[in-house]
């Protein structure tokens, strides 16, 4: 890699708000608000609106589509495929 054109990557502390859940992993994210981890440093935290924990599909509460009435009506408005 050339020197002096990457941005900083360091680690960061994601928080998901709606959650009360926060990780820390590396990033090359800035923030200038920061907090204090468990293990006693301090790092820049950025808060997110959702992550794995808030997430719909990862909870399990994702909504079922009705996709069998999805393709009826695109078989519909462009017709069925001709055998051969």
């Amino acid at each position: 890699m050339r020197k002096g054109i990457h941005p900083e990557y360091r680690p960061v502390v994601f928080r998901d708000r709606t959650a009360g859940h926060a990780f820390l992993t590396r990033s090359t994210l800035t923030s200038e608000r920061t907090v204090a981890w468990a293990d006693g440093r301090t790092y820049p935290v950025v808060d997110v609106e959702i992550s794995d924990v808030s997430h719909p599909f990862y909870t399990g509460t994702a909504r079922v589509l009705d996709t069998a009435g999805r393709v009826e009506r695109f078989e519909r408005r462009y017709g069925k495929r001709g055998g051969a």
